[in-house]
């Protein structure tokens, strides 16, 4: 089968994030299928961008996935240069949707940039090639911008928006969609209930089992004398931004004066300089900032934490459910699991890989940690290694490329 991926955003494990299209894709050419990934050129969230110099598109393989960049716009932030990028990406597909299915000849083709936008000329590409029509639901848009970010329904670029899910939800063969809890949203846009396949966010086992390269620089050497310090480490790993609520941990670690327990946030975002002041005028001696360690080395990062610890803002977008990648590697890495969060689900009540408590509420943080502190080692590493079977069973992409690929058939 030929399959057609189209996600403004995809990565890989050369440029950086999003990796989840190019798992995904390779699991599928493991499985003997072709796979192409069509991506903008621009991308906020990529560590490398791809170098068209000058032309409108460029093709490469990596690791037998086919890609084709797409030369758009830089932007920067969320303002009208990301949307002008957006539109100069669709109209780009939509433009040349013909040929891409005459040279590429899909038998799927599926429309899974976090925006909507791109069911359009996903729909125009399947027509012109007689295709199966997917459409991946990331994040809820317009849901997003509204709840999130206090956009008006009646915003022109809103209502497109809301037009283009609708469409989704009339017209794709089916829907995968990451977050588990959206039935009765698409439903009410107009989706048919057979159309919805669940999907959610996985990790590379072979990424996890191998034996990892170790900590290295700054990181290392401070995790380490933590260890031998004696300390328990209660980790965060990833982005600090206002979505990741640490305010609440830093919070956490002022009630929590037991100099045994080390509080360690490793990463960076636009928060991170912020909560650096903030743990200093508050004199937060148990709080380590790190610096953000290359992929490969996360595993080894990850092993250091006694407990590992993600939490979220209270929003009620969060009711049709969450998938973060986050969570998926501290499952993977065995580590017991803090979970801040009111949500549609919850994996690690699912897993039974550590305890959940209320979001944006230090007290109930610091109860949380000191329960797992005070249990038993032999229990915690239990607790770790449900999460870690959880995950290989339910959540790894050798599995989910082939539960994904049943909505294609």
């Amino acid at each position: 089968m030929n399959i057609l991926l189209i996600n403004h955003y995809a990565g890989s494990l050369k440029h950086g994030m999003e990796y989840r299209p190019f798992y995904l894709a390779r699991e599928w050419v493991r499985l003997g299928h072709r796979v192409r990934i069509v991506a903008s050129s621009q991308s906020h969230i990529r560590a490398q961008a791809p170098q068209l110099h000058g032309r409108d598109q460029l093709d490469e393989t990596i690791d037998g996935v086919e890609y084709r960049w797409v030369a758009t716009p830089a932007y920067r932030g969320n303002g009208a240069a990301r949307v002008a990028n957006m539109l100069a990406f669709v109209t780009h597909l939509h433009l040349h949707a013909r040929r891409l299915a005459a040279e590429f000849a899909p038998d799927a083709v599926i429309a899974s940039s976090t925006y909507p936008l791109d069911i359009w000329p996903a729909h125009r590409i399947a027509r012109f090639a007689g295709a199966r029509l997917l459409f991946e639901l990331h994040d809820l848009w317009p849901l997003s911008p509204i709840e999130l970010g206090g956009y008006s329904r009646w915003h022109p670029f809103i209502m497109l928006l809301q037009a283009a899910e609708d469409y989704a939800c009339r017209n794709a063969c089916a829907i995968v969609s990451i977050l588990p809890k959206v039935r009765d949203h698409l439903e009410a846009h107009g989706m048919a209930p057979h159309k919805l396949h669940i999907v959610p966010n996985g990790a590379d086992p072979a990424e996890w089992l191998a034996e990892p390269p170790a900590l290295g620089g700054m990181a290392g050497a401070r995790l380490a004398a933590l260890r031998s310090d004696g300390k328990f480490i209660v980790g965060y790993a990833g982005t600090h931004g206002l979505a990741n609520a640490l305010d609440t941990l830093l919070d956490a670690a002022r009630l929590m004066a037991d100099p045994r327990i080390a509080f360690v946030l490793a990463g960076g975002g636009p928060e991170k300089p912020r909560l650096v002041r903030l743990a200093r005028e508050r004199g937060l001696h148990n709080v380590h900032f790190l610096d953000p360690v290359p992929k490969r080395e996360v595993p080894a990062l990850l092993a250091y934490f006694d407990v590992a610890y993600i939490g979220w803002q209270r929003q009620r977008l969060y009711r049709y459910g969450i998938a973060p990648n986050k969570l998926i590697d501290y499952m993977m890495a065995g580590r017991p699991i803090l979970h801040s969060v009111e949500a549609g689900n919850d994996p690690v009540a699912d897993a039974g890989c550590g305890l959940t408590v209320a979001p944006q509420d230090p007290i109930a943080v610091a109860h949380g940690l000191l329960a797992l502190f005070t249990l038993d080692r032999q229990e915690r590493d239990a607790a770790g290694e449900r999460g870690r079977a959880y995950a290989m069973a339910n959540l790894s992409y050798p599995v989910l490329g082939r539960r994904f690929l049943q909505a294609c058939a």
